[in-house]
């Protein structure tokens, strides 16, 4: 375990938990704890031991979002780019976990409210529980989206929603949430997200994840690209993805009739 207060990385084989620990404040998001995410997924797109990543948070929520005694502070003390923080700490962040080549889990415990909820949506999967919730709190606060969650919303639950649950700003449950896809799996008890998250990262951590990147790396593409673009893409992570051990032993494991056993390389 590495303690990088206010963030703790636990790492179980292939599958590294990376949990914001300020439970005090809901995991909200002040500028020691955006920069430990920051630089936490920096280590984490070139660790070779990571197969899989969990992200969750300490104590009864997943997080809150900006830390806003802090944001009023500067706003307080008349700065000229209150919303520096956007640029300088979430954009980092947000890059660093959409492009991440290795699947992640969020585990959704409690409540994800605006940055948090963008964090969580950036995720290639996220499993809640009863008390699960989102809120894309920024319009309550006279702001716009950030953390990414103006491209991941209609990506994951359409244009239209994704309008209301900006600008309604109004708290969505996990049943809900589960419904139009904020949710990718949903567990009857709290205290099994954290560790249903993670059986899922360890499932991913034993697969084909040099496969899963060119997967994640297409879908990105997939979001901007011209049909001809996409086929590029697709050509050149397929020639990838054949040249690896994973993907012969696995062709030959297939005609034996035998179960595949992947490496990641």
């Amino acid at each position: 375990m590495t303690v990088t207060s206010p963030l703790v990385v636990e790492r179980d084989g292939a599958v590294v938990t990376v949990t914001m620990h300020r439970p005090e404040s809901l995991n909200s998001l002040d500028v020691p704890l955006k920069l430990a995410l920051r630089d936490a997924f920096t280590a984490l797109d070139t660790d070779e031991d990571c197969r899989a990543i969990v992200l969750a948070g300490a104590g009864r929520a997943f997080c809150v979002g900006q830390d806003l005694k802090e944001h009023i502070e500067l706003l307080d003390s008349g700065s000229a780019a209150p919303l520096a923080t956007v640029r300088e700490h979430y954009n980092p962040i947000v890059t660093g976990l959409a492009g991440m080549p290795k699947p992640v889990v969020a585990a959704v415990r409690g409540m994800a409210a605006g940055a948090g909820a963008g964090l969580a949506f950036l995720a290639d999967f996220r499993v809640g529980g009863p008390k699960t919730g989102f809120l894309m709190a920024f319009a309550n606060v006279g702001l716009a989206a950030d953390t990414g969650s103006s491209w991941t919303l209609p990506r994951l639950v359409g244009h239209a929603k994704a309008t209301e649950l900006l600008m309604l700003a109004q708290p969505i449950g996990a049943a809900e949430a589960h419904r139009i896809g904020l949710l990718t799996t949903l567990v009857d008890d709290d205290e099994a997200v954290l560790g249903t998250a993670q059986e899922l990262a360890a499932k991913l951590a034993a697969g084909p994840t040099v496969a899963y990147a060119q997967i994640k790396r297409e879908l990105m593409a997939g979001a901007t690209a011209t049909l001809p673009e996409l086929l590029e893409v697709e050509a050149d992570a397929q020639h990838i993805c054949g040249a690896t051990n994973d993907h012969r032993d696995s062709v030959a494991a297939f005609v034996a009739k035998q179960a595949a056993t992947f490496h990641g390389r």
